[in-house]
């Protein structure tokens, strides 16, 4: 086989059946007249947005009943490549049979999970994605025609990821509720950064206000500020024994992160608290060595003392590290 034979077969490869498909034979392509929706006793409503990343343009037409504001029918004219036309299809689709109400609240990612073949692999490579999340703006556009509203009334949150309409503030939240440390993990979470990429740090296709490098980094940093804040506290209150059980985890956390954590990861290793028990004399920190720390000699002769010293002199003389 040639290569450019080849190479068109691996990039056809990358879309789905459904995409191949509707790229040649939409099903929902075309226009709605006024004549049409009136002599149904309906409301015609005509929607065009266009992507200045790619050039592609879609025009959105909803038949509605004004009864009970329901899509009973939509159409729609892509100006653009085929990812284009196949998406905008599947989002007609997804449209008619929903309120207006409902409509507004499709998302692209439902958009290209309604193109898959299988739930688990993409329809479109990455590099196409871009071209196949026009749905969210023209839906919320047609949708402020018809309800008298501006189209970004309908957005609350600053969002970050178009692809997969995720919002600052949920990605700030995830980060800081599973301690994620990579972009990859917040991909793995959220699906931010999983197609067109360019949410993910400067020099993508599209310029974005924000990226995902640089929330993480600046979450991680406030979450280092908030743990040092928390030990200093602990430290200054000399209350470590008053405190509740999460607090003193957090406080614990704190310290290891400020004086330990960082000699243990450069060894490639690691630890985290499981648990904390006060008896009459100690104060006892049950941990777990992760890595290299696992196992390792000194893990509980020098390793061990250093971590229970550090703990002693920052928050109480009564505290015994265990490991287990």
């Amino acid at each position: 086989m040639a290569k450019a034979d080849m190479l068109g077969a691996s990039l056809w490869d990358a879309y789905s059946n459904k995409v191949t498909t509707l790229m040649n034979n939409p099903q929902h392509q075309g226009e709605i007249t006024e004549e049409e929706a009136a002599s149904h006793g309906n409301k015609l409503i005509v929607a065009d947005f266009g992507a200045e990343s790619c050039g592609d343009a879609v025009r959105l037409y909803w038949e509605i009943d004004p009864k009970d504001d329901r899509i009973v029918n939509s159409k729609f004219k892509s100006f653009g490549c085929g990812t284009a036309i196949a998406s905008s299809d599947v989002m007609t689709e997804l449209c008619i049979g929903k309120t207006v109400q409902e409509a507004v609240k499709i998302t692209n990612i439902d958009v290209e999970f309604a193109l898959r073949d299988t739930p688990d692999v993409p329809a479109v490579p990455p590099q196409k994605m871009h071209c196949s999340v026009m749905a969210y703006d023209v839906i919320k556009k047609a949708a402020g025609l018809y309800l008298g509203v501006e189209a970004e009334s309908f957005e609350s949150e600053i969002i970050v990821c178009e692809c997969a309409r995720v919002s600052l503030g949920t990605l700030k939240e995830v980060i800081r509720l599973n301690d994620l440390h990579t972009v990859e993990q917040i991909t793995d979470y959220t699906k931010a950064g999983g197609f067109c990429k360019s949410c993910i740090k400067p020099g993508g296709h599209e310029a974005r206000e924000w990226y995902l490098v640089d929330i993480l980094a600046d979450t991680r940093r406030e979450m280092d500020e908030e743990k040092m804040k928390a030990a200093a506290d602990a430290g200054s209150k000399g209350d470590f024994e008053s405190m509740t059980l999460v607090q003193q985890i957090k406080a614990v956390d704190a310290i290891v992160d400020e004086n330990v954590r960082q000699f243990l990861v450069m060894d490639g290793g690691d630890m985290e608290v499981i648990d904390i028990k006060k008896g009459d004399e100690y104060i006892d920190i049950y941990i777990r060595y992760l890595g290299a720390c696992n196992g390792c000699s000194s893990s509980s002769t020098g390793t061990l003392y250093a971590i229970e010293a550090t703990l002693k002199e920052k928050l109480s003389s009564k505290i015994r590290v265990l490991p287990i």
